[in-house]
């Protein structure tokens, strides 16, 4: 199992429509993360002092080939369809790729 952290900013003014769409995830995006080997996937929410409203996600890859699970989690015609949805929610980081919303932390500390 490895653990996953990713960073993003959600625009200020769509954080109530982010939280209201995740509050009821369609159940086969449910079902295509689960098939793509993740599990225990949380979403967190915090406004820091410059003003923006920052997400980050964690969850744990169980399954022995993380890209050949993304290709197919983003082949899917249902994660694409809310992906489309969200990721206008989303605010770029300047510092990614251009496209990309999320940025994949480092993990420094962890105890159980």
């Amino acid at each position: 199992m490895k653990r996953y952290g990713m960073v993003s900013r959600v625009r200020p003014e769509q954080l109530e429509e982010y939280k209201s769409l995740h509050a009821d995830v369609w159940p086969s995006v449910l079902a295509t993360i689960e098939q793509c080997h993740i599990r225990n996937y949380s979403i967190f929410t915090a406004r820091l002092p410059d003003g923006h409203e920052y997400l980050f996600s964690y969850f744990e890859y169980f399954g022995s080939d993380f890209d050949a699970d993304m290709e197919k989690m983003a082949a899917d015609e249902e994660t694409q369809r809310w992906w489309a949805i969200c990721k206008p929610l989303l605010e770029p980081i300047t510092e990614l790729p251009p496209g990309e919303v999320w940025s994949i932390a480092e993990e420094v500390f962890h105890t159980d």
